[in-house]
């Protein structure tokens, strides 16, 4: 499996609550209907939660300030993969899918990263 792991700042003036919502309601569907032109075979968002441990943690590891989420997209394959990054409709698709990012993700402070998944536990 290979995943794209997206580490996401909300926009400016934009409330953690109004950056969830539309993330979810908005976004999702819209990454739900792309999906099979960009062969995504599992979209998952992780939405960052208010908790007293968040200090904590970042203290005990001197952490960088928390992000407001995380996106994972993932791809059964390479092959996949380089199939959307170079196929016509699929770039389409990615391009469409940014400029609805654009609306409330801080791209420049922001992070991405591929990774291939390797389970320790479970």
């Amino acid at each position: 499996m290979i995943k794209l792991i997206f580490c996401l700042h909300r926009l400016p003036g934009l409330s953690a609550e109004a950056f969830r919502e539309y993330w979810w309601t908005k976004h999702a569907p819209l990454v739900k209907e792309r999906a099979p032109a960009l062969k995504i075979a599992r979209y998952v968002q992780s939405h960052g939660m208010e908790t007293p441990l968040d200090g904590a943690m970042q203290a005990s590891r001197d952490a960088q300030p928390k992000y407001d989420g995380f996106a994972e997209l993932c791809w059964e394959s390479e092959d996949d993969l380089n199939f959307a990054m170079s196929d016509e409709a699929a770039l389409k698709a990615g391009a469409e899918l940014l400029a609805d990012e654009r609306k409330f993700i801080d791209l420049k402070r922001s992070s991405l990263t591929f990774v291939r998944e390797r389970s320790v536990v479970g």
